[in-house]
């Protein structure tokens, strides 16, 4: 299809080459960032509460809402288009907008995480060039583009790193578990029974479950990408329900083998999974899988961002398509049939930003990623609140037969789904135990938020005035 015969409020023709395993993959790659568990397992055996209430009041519920709304619109969009259809054009954008700029920022912490492991898995010699920034930053700039060029050839081949980082994550959230049995059976637990209970918790911990639902986000993803998934209408559901079952076994196996396996005091924050499983593999006399599980972790990274740059790059290319972003971000690459425009600015202000965190001093690095995080977790559940409260509006609305579930499902679904997703936003602004000065966090995270939505607002505006003035220039 001609990109110039796009026109507003219509979808281009996308490729259906996403079939139920593949989206499998992409849910558990998108999903289950095994490099966040350390972090979470390291405030103790409290956290497995933590994740049991999240899976339960945010992660089903997600599941319902995700099936309900890709079967009633199962269009390019996801997120944005249901918002869109329930809580007006604004609504849908500022969705939309939150879902795709928290991405531009959270790629390039994982593609650093992908040239840390990397060198990781090169060799001891190799190692020594994750502590320099300008090797960190050219390495994961190349990434970036590799990347960016495999989803501009099309989504039957980018999908590979998607497939590829899938099943990577499943070999290293096994190996984990393995390694954290063997050495529970030689070792014995580092866990008791009292590292479960709640009374006596540093209360700060509640910020680790905005964490969690941030790790949570990923079943919506394969319904950004709807008009290229073959037979939408019975592939989502089959599998959201294997995918977010996977997933949530393999992020509750990893916490709990991990608090077994290894003293929390003991658990590396900041070097992530690799380093949990070099000491490990060290401790129960198997040094030898360390460098290719290492290699291993590195593909399942790459999927990670290639999933989170394809999916959320679709965001700014339905609004280039309603001329909320501009228009350009709508087309098609006229070979591939891919979102050309969309991936290429998703890939340019990524790199934008890390060459602005290249430039920021080494001390405050810290710091500065720590409030990313935090900021990163609001923003990403910002549409998840319109999507609960669609569920409540469906519910209440006379029964129809678009939908799968029903009224009771819906609003219990949606009232939890709403409820948590609200505490998890409020708890993201609750300082972590490094933070020097907690008035400058606080102040910090207040303007960034304002910052991105004032933003959402003056592009939405501005377009929205230019959409009214083209008809009528058109007819002059």
């Amino acid at each position: 299809m001609d990109n110039a015969s796009t026109q507003p409020g219509t979808t281009p023709h996308l490729k259906r080459v996403l079939g139920r395993m593949d989206l499998v993959l992409l849910f558990v790659v998108a999903i289950v960032n095994l490099n966040v568990v350390p972090s979470i397992a390291a405030n103790g055996g409290v956290t497995i509460w933590l994740w049991l209430l999240a899976l339960v009041f945010f992660f089903l519920p997600q599941g319902i809402a995700v099936i309900e709304l890709s079967q009633r619109y199962p269009g390019e969009g996801g997120v944005y288009l249901w918002t869109k259809k329930y809580f007006g054009d604004f609504h849908g954008f500022l969705s939309g907008w939150c879902y795709w700029t928290n991405n531009v920022f959270y790629i390039p912490t994982i593609l650093l995480y992908l040239v840390g492991v990397g060198t990781f898995a090169a060799g001891p010699k190799a190692r020594t060039l994750a502590d320099d920034p300008q090797f960190t930053f050219f390495a994961a700039l190349a990434a970036l583009i590799v990347l960016v060029a495999l989803n501009v050839v099309g989504v039957g081949v980018g999908k590979w790193v998607n497939n590829l980082g899938g099943i990577g994550t499943w070999i290293i959230a096994t190996a984990l578990i393995v390694l954290g049995v063997v050495m529970f059976t030689t070792h014995g637990s580092a866990l008791q029974a009292s590292d479960f209970r709640i009374a006596g918790a540093d209360w700060r911990i509640i910020a680790t479950f905005g964490t969690i639902c941030f790790g949570l986000v990923g079943l919506e993803l394969g319904s950004v990408m709807g008009d290229e998934i073959k037979d939408p209408h019975r592939t989502v559901p089959q599998a959201v329900l294997i995918g977010g079952i996977a997933s949530g076994v393999l992020y509750l196996g990893a916490t709990l083998t991990l608090l077994l396996a290894v003293p929390k005091e003991s658990i590396g924050v900041l070097q992530g999974v690799v380093q949990a499983i070099q000491s490990m593999a060290e401790a129960v006399g198997v040094n030898w899988v360390v460098a290719p599980l290492a290699f291993v972790l590195s593909i399942s990274i790459a999927g990670i961002a290639s999933a989170w740059l394809s999916g959320s790059a679709r965001i700014p290319f339905v609004a280039g398509i309603d001329r909320y972003l501009p228009a350009s971000l709508g087309k098609l690459h006229p070979r591939t049939a891919t979102p050309y425009v969309a991936l290429i600015a998703h890939g340019v202000f990524s790199a934008l930003f890390m060459a602005f965190n290249n430039l920021v001093g080494r001390p405050s690095v810290k710091e500065a990623f720590q409030i990313m995080l935090a900021l990163a977790v609001v923003l990403q559940l910002v549409p998840f609140l319109y999507v609960y409260a669609a569920l409540v509006r469906i519910a209440n609305a006379p029964r129809d037969q678009s939908g799968r579930y029903g009224k009771g499902t819906l609003m219990l679904a949606g009232l939890s789904g709403l409820t948590t997703t609200a505490i998890g936003m409020i708890v993201a602004f609750v300082p972590p135990a490094g933070v020097k000065s907690v008035p400058i966090f606080e102040v910090k995270m207040i303007l960034g938020t304002a910052f991105f939505i004032v933003l959402a607002g003056f592009f939405f505006f501005v377009y929205s005035r230019r959409k009214q003035v083209q008809p009528a220039a058109v007819g002059i």
